[in-house]
C-alpha cells in the first residue's frame, strides 16, 4: 500500500477513535510512518466526531480539503458534512440503507452496518463492519490495508481481552462477507 489519506466520520459513541487506532496501528506494524487528528466536538452528546488518518510520508496531520482518498461514514448524515475532504474519485463506504445523493465522481459503497450489528448481538459493532467491508472492498487494488493486516491488528490489541476480541473479529468479518457478496 501507498500512502493513504482517509476521513472516518460518525458521532460519539460510534468508535471512530478506536477504529483510527486500528488503522494507524495496522499502518505501523507494515513499517509506514502514521499521523492522526481527531475532533470532538460534543461528542458526549451524540455531537460528529472527524478523524483524520494519513498513513505514508505526509508533512501534516490534517487532511486537506480534496486530498482525502477515502471517506468511512458511520452515517449517511456525515456524508454531505465531509465529502469536501475527498479528491477526484475517491472513495467513500457509508452505513446507510441507500447511497447518499450528491456524490457524483465518486465510488460510494453502501452497507447497512447498523441493521448487521443488531443481527450480529452487538450494535456497537458497527465501526468493525464498515472497516471490514472497506477493506475486502480495496485491499486487492493496494489502495487499503489487506484483511489479514487488520486482523493481525485486532488479535495483537485485544490479544488479552478474548471475548471483546472474538466479537471484533465476528464483525470485521461480517463487514468482509458483505463486501465479497
Amino acid at each position: 500500500m501507498t500512502g493513504q489519506q482517509l476521513i472516518i466520520s460518525g458521532v460519539g459513541g460510534q468508535g471512530i477513535l478506536f477504529l483510527t487506532r486500528i488503522l494507524a496501528e495496522t499502518a505501523i506494524s507494515l513499517g509506514m510512518p502514521v499521523m492522526t487528528s481527531e475532533t470532538h466536538g460534543m461528542a458526549q452528546r451524540g455531537g460528529v466526531v472527524i478523524s483524520h488518518l494519513k498513513a505514508g510520508e505526509f508533512s501534516s496531520p490534517l487532511v486537506r480539503p480534496g486530498r482525502a482518498d477515502g471517506l468511512i461514514a458511520m452515517k449517511a448524515e456525515n456524508v454531505a458534512i465531509h465529502r469536501h475532504f475527498l479528491r477526484p474519485g475517491g472513495w467513500v463506504v457509508v452505513n446507510a440503507k441507500a447511497a447518499p445523493a450528491g456524490l457524483d465522481g465518486h465510488p460510494v459503497h453502501v452497507i447497512d452496518a447498523d441493521t448487521l450489528a443488531l443481527e450480529l448481538g452487538n450494535p456497537q459493532s458497527l465501526n468493525l463492519i464498515l472497516i471490514g467491508y472497506a477493506v475486502a472492498r480495496f485491499a486487492a487494488s493496494g489502495d487499503f490495508f489487506s484483511p489479514d493486516q487488520v486482523i493481525g491488528t485486532i488479535e495483537r490489541r485485544l490479544v488479552e481481552k478474548g471475548k471483546l476480541r472474538d466479537a471484533s473479529l465476528a464483525a470485521l468479518r461480517l463487514g468482509m462477507e458483505n463486501a465479497a457478496g
